[in-house]
């Protein structure tokens, strides 16, 4: 029987994007035959994982884990809503918080090559991913993940779809109320000072543009516009206003809207250090499938052709 060499495990492996175990399973039942295996393979995985590499994967869990003084917030995308729920895609999502908090990588490539097996497939968390794109039929990626160290953690998951871990001093208690405000609430930062620049120019701009906007109104309807001092408070104030709404500590908080975050913290002798928040998908743009259009636009260039 041919040796079968890791230079031919990883050639099948780059031919059909199937977990490193398989290939070395299918070139040692095709005795080395580089087309007889890729043949095996297709049998067995159908070429899954190859052809679902490209598509988008907006679906998915948010999960979290704690082991010791560490934690970690992990989303694991898939492609639809059914597979989120499936139990070997939440057995790997699961496996993928408890190996960050664990073994703390420096990211989801380090991360997807730890040490991890399930269902048959492995050695690595990649193996296993990849393994599973083939059984279930569907791409699935490790999108991001947040570890914190040293400070005691309270998390929140709302379902699957919305995670929080705050990392805090104090009561626990506080800080899972705190976890389930943000879930609520979902601040972007601790307080106004941290709120990125990038938000508050956004939000000066919408400030700005709706200023103009009403001055233009006066102006049409006769009336008398404000001085350029009253419309920079304007501005100002709107952002101001932007600020309070968006920075957790100075939102009213969800349990009480009688008092801050930052009161009923302090009224529970907790600091609350930092958060994260997860939500399943935030900023992937989903493909949607439209046929009416599809029809219409091949009807269109059949007449044109």
């Amino acid at each position: 029987m041919a040796a079968i060499t890791a230079s031919m495990v990883g050639e099948l492996r780059a031919k059909t994007d199937a977990p490193m175990m398989e290939c070395k399973k299918a070139l040692t039942e095709a005795g080395g035959d580089m087309e007889k295996a890729e043949e095996l393979l297709r049998v067995k995985l159908g070429s899954k994982a190859g052809k679902a590499a490209s598509r988008i994967t907006a679906e998915g869990v948010i999960v979290a884990a704690v082991a010791g003084n560490a934690g970690a917030l992990v989303e694991v995308n898939c492609e639809t809503d059914f597979t989120s729920k499936n139990d070997m895609f939440l057995a790997m999502a699961n496996a993928c918080a408890k190996l960050v908090a664990e073994n703390n990588p420096a990211d989801v490539a380090a991360l997807s090559a730890l040490p991890y097996s399930q269902d048959g497939y492995g050695p690595t968390l990649e193996d296993v991913r990849k393994g599973l794109i083939g059984t279930i039929g569907e791409n699935m990626s490790i999108r991001r993940f947040k570890r914190y160290e040293g400070s005691k953690l309270a998390s929140y998951l709302h379902g699957t779809r919305i995670g929080v871990m705050v990392e805090f001093e104090g009561d626990e208690i506080a800080a899972k109320d705190v976890a389930m405000h943000v879930a609520a609430m979902k601040p972007v930062a601790l307080q106004s000072s941290d709120v990125p620049a990038k938000l508050i120019e956004t939000e000066r701009s919408v400030a700005t543009a709706k200023a103009a906007e009403d001055a233009e109104k006066a102006k049409a309807e006769g009336k008398t516009p404000q001085s350029a001092e009253i419309v920079t408070k304007r501005i100002e104030g709107s952002v101001a206003k932007f600020l309070k709404e968006v920075s957790l500590f100075n939102q009213a908080f969800v349990k009480n809207d009688k008092q801050t975050v930052e009161q009923m913290l302090k009224e529970k002798a907790t600091t609350v250090k930092g958060f994260t928040l997860y939500v399943v998908g935030e900023g992937i743009e989903k493909k949607v499938d439209d046929f009416a259009a599809e029809v219409a636009a091949q009807v269109a260039a059949a007449k044109g052709g």
